[in-house]
C-alpha cells in the first residue's frame, strides 16, 4: 500500500448526485489518486434534525452511481460500524486498513470552515490531508486556515471544479413531488429512487 494515494469522500449521499461524481473525478485527476473511497455515513451526527434515508438504500444509490469507474470504490465502513459516524474514527480505521497510503479527505469549503466543531479536528488533520473545494471561487489563505485550526494551513490542498449547484434537499423535494431528476443524478440512481418510492410523501 506504500505510495498509494487514496481519496476519501464521505457524506450522507441522500441522494448521491452528479456534483458528487464531478468532485470525485476532478480530485482523482488533479491529486493523482489511485482510488476514491466513497463512505456513506451510517448515523450522521450532524444531521440529527431530519430523518435520513435508511443506509441500505443510500449504499445502493452510491453503488449504482459509481458503476463503470474502477477507481471509485464503495466503502461501507461507517454503516457497518454502527453508532454515530465520526470522520476522525473513519480516517483512523482507513489508515489501519491501508498502511503506508496517503489519505486525502475531500471537503467543501463550508465543511472546512466548520472543522473546528468536528470531533477531534486536530487529530483528524494529522490522519489525512484535507482536499478542499473552493466555493464560488473563494478559498482561504494559509493564515485564515490556521486561525480556524492551528496547523490546518499546511494540511490543505485545493481541488478545482466547475460550480455545480445541485442540492440534495431540492432533489428530495423534486422526488417527493414526482418530478424528474434527469440530468441531476445518474439515470440508474433516478430509476432506483422511482422504483423504491424514496422521498415520496406518504
Amino acid at each position: 500500500m506504500a505510495g498509494m494515494r487514496l481519496g476519501v469522500l464521505g457524506g450522507t449521499f441522500d441522494p448521491v448526485h452528479l456534483g458528487h461524481l464531478v468532485l470525485a473525478e476532478r480530485a482523482r485527476e488533479q491529486l493523482q489518486l489511485s482510488r476514491v473511497l466513497w463512505v456513506p455515513a451510517g448515523d450522521p451526527w450532524r444531521k440529527t434534525r431530519r430523518s435520513v434515508t435508511p443506509a441500505k438504500h443510500r449504499l445502493a444509490l452510491v453503488r449504482l452511481a459509481i458503476e463503470g469507474q474502477p477507481a471509485f470504490v464503495l466503502c461501507p465502513l461507517e454503516v457497518e460500524r454502527g453508532g454515530p459516524s465520526y470522520s476522525v474514527d473513519t480516517l483512523e480505521e482507513l489508515n489501519r486498513q491501508h498502511p503506508g497510503a496517503q489519505l486525502f479527505f475531500l471537503l467543501g469549503l463550508d465543511a472546512v470552515e466548520d472543522l473546528p466543531n468536528w470531533r477531534e479536528p486536530e487529530r483528524l488533520i494529522r490522519l489525512a490531508t484535507v482536499a478542499a473545494v473552493p466555493r464560488g471561487g473563494r478559498r482561504l489563505s494559509k493564515a485564515e486556515l490556521d486561525r480556524l485550526l492551528p496547523g490546518l494551513g499546511r494540511r490543505v490542498v485545493w481541488v478545482e471544479m466547475p460550480r455545480i449547484d445541485i442540492s440534495a434537499t431540492e432533489l428530495r423535494r423534486r422526488a417527493g413531488r414526482g418530478e424528474t431528476l434527469r440530468y441531476l443524478v445518474p439515470e440508474a440512481v433516478a430509476s432506483y429512487i422511482r422504483r423504491h418510492r424514496l422521498y415520496r410523501r406518504r
